[in-house]
C-alpha cells in the first residue's frame, strides 16, 4: 500500500471513530464508559493522517531543492570550469560514444530508468480497505440478539458481596440482572410479595421455553454475555424472538439450569406483558448491589 493510501484510511478510521463517539453508534460495539477513550482514538488517528500528509509535503519541497541546487553547480553556464569540458567538445565523450547515451554497463541502472523512469506502482485493490471503514459509517449493525443469547450461557456466575435496599413501596422496577441474582443468591428475600416489572428482549429455547433476556458487556459487544429470566404465567399467545417486553409479575422460588454452561435461571411468574420499543442503549445492564 502506498503513502496515500496509508493517509486516505488513517484518516477515514480516525473520522469513523469521531462519528461513532459523538452519536449513538459506539453503543452498538462498545459499553458507554469506554466512549472518551474512542474519541481520543479518533483524534490520535487524524493527527498521524494530517502529520504524514505534511511530512511528505516537506520531503517533496526538499528533493525539488536539492534538485534545484544541482542544476545551478559548478558546471552551469557562464561557469570556466565548463569551457573546454571534453564531454562539450568532442572529448573522450563526444558524440558516437555510447556512454553518450547513456548505455553503460546494466549492473549501474537505476530501478527508475529501468522501467523507463516510473518506479513500482501499487495495486489498486488496496483501496477497498476504505469500504469495511465505510460500512461502519453508513450501515449500524444490530444489536446482539436472541441468536446468540440462547447459544451462549448465562454470565449470572458469581455472587456479589450484598444488595442496596430496594424502595418500600409500590412495583419495583428491576434489571434482568438484578432480578436473576436477588432471586438466584438471595432467594428472593426482598422480592416476596411485591409487584416486579423487567424489561428485556424474547428468546426462546427449542423446547419453547421462554426468556427475558439482556447482554452484558465487559467491555465491547464481541464479548457479550446473557443474563436470562424464565417466564412462567400469563404469557401472549404469540411469542416473537428478540422482541422487546416489559414484563410485570412476581418472585417464584422454581429454577432451571442453562443448558449451555449449567448456571441457574429464575423464574419470573408473569401477570402482565406489554411490548416496549428497544432501549436507548441494548447492553445498558447492571447489578444495583
Amino acid at each position: 500500500m502506498n503513502r496515500q493510501a496509508q493517509t486516505v484510511i488513517l484518516f477515514l478510521t480516525g473520522g469513523a471513530l469521531l462519528h461513532a463517539g459523538f452519536t449513538d453508534l459506539y453503543l452498538r460495539y462498545v459499553k458507554a464508559g469506554l466512549r472518551p477513550l474512542l474519541i481520543a482514538a479518533g483524534i490520535v488517528l487524524i493527527a498521524a493522517a494530517v502529520a504524514t500528509v505534511w511530512y511528505e509535503r516537506r520531503a517533496v519541497r526538499q528533493e525539488k531543492d536539492t534538485h534545484a541546487d544541482s542544476e545551478g553547480g559548478p558546471h552551469s553556464e557562464g561557469d570556466p570550469h565548463s569551457e573546454g569540458d571534453p564531454q562539450s567538445e568532442g572529448g573522450p565523450y563526444s558524440e558516437g560514444d555510447p556512454h553518450t547515451h547513456g548505455e553503460t554497463p546494466g549492473h549501474g541502472e537505476t530501478p527508475g530508468h529501468a522501467h523507463g523512469g516510473k518506479g513500482h506502482r501499487e495495486p489498486r485493490v488496496s483501496w477497498l480497505l476504505v469500504l469495511p471503514l465505510l460500512a461502519l459509517v453508513l450501515v449500524a449493525p444490530p444489536a446482539v440478539g436472541s441468536y446468540t443469547a440462547l447459544r451462549t450461557g448465562s454470565a449470572l456466575q458469581e455472587q456479589p458481596q450484598g444488595y442496596s435496599d430496594l424502595p418500600a413501596d409500590g412495583p419495583l422496577r428491576l434489571t434482568v440482572a438484578d432480578y436473576a441474582g436477588r432471586a438466584v443468591y438471595d432467594k428472593g428475600r426482598a422480592l416476596r410479595g411485591r409487584e416486579l416489572k423487567v424489561t428485556g428482549f424474547l428468546a426462546l429455547d427449542r423446547d419453547g421455553t421462554p426468556y427475558l433476556v439482556r447482554m452484558a458487556l465487559n467491555c465491547c459487544a464481541a464479548d457479550a454475555q446473557p443474563v436470562k429470566i424464565a417466564l412462567t404465567g400469563q404469557l401472549p399467545p404469540v411469542l416473537r424472538p428478540d422482541t422487546w417486553l416489559e414484563a410485570t409479575g412476581t418472585y417464584t422460588p422454581r429454577r432451571t439450569k442453562d443448558p449451555v454452561n449449567g448456571t441457574p435461571i429464575p423464574y419470573l411468574d408473569v401477570t402482565t406483558t406489554r411490548p416496549v420499543k428497544a432501549p436507548h442503549d441494548p447492553y445498558d445492564e447492571g447489578w444495583n448491589g
